[in-house]
């Protein structure tokens, strides 16, 4: 069983993972959904974001827009991001799940921006 997080606001992916406040859960068996659950972050921040997922039991985090030493905390916590993805929550899991998904590393910048 995997678990897959999106970074998710209405059904879309959130586009700057420091602010996710909720995160949509997927759980995969054997290659197909089985489940979803929206979960709130509680007001955490950049920091606390890799612990959290990891508390979750996430394998996977499909977002938008990502710092570089956030995708180094999730690898750390053995998170594997998928950033650079915009659109629909759902499809975007759909199409990790089929081995379809394009991601943009573009969307990875090299440090936090707290001001945004």
């Amino acid at each position: 069983m995997t678990k897959i997080a999106v970074t998710y606001d209405h059904g879309q992916i959130w586009q700057h993972f420091g602010k996710t406040e909720f995160f949509k859960i997927y759980t995969v068996d054997e290659g197909r959904l089985t489940g979803t659950r929206v979960v709130s972050t509680g007001g955490l921040g950049h920091g606390a974001l890799a612990g959290f997922l990891a508390d979750q039991n996430v394998e996977a985090v499909i977002c938008g827009g990502i710092g570089s030493p956030m995708i180094d905390r999730l690898a750390a916590a053995g998170i594997k991001a998928y950033p650079g993805v915009t659109g629909d929550a759902d499809r975007a899991v759909a199409s990790l799940i089929a081995g379809t998904l394009a991601v943009n590393e573009d969307a990875v910048h090299s440090g936090c921006h707290h001001h945004e």
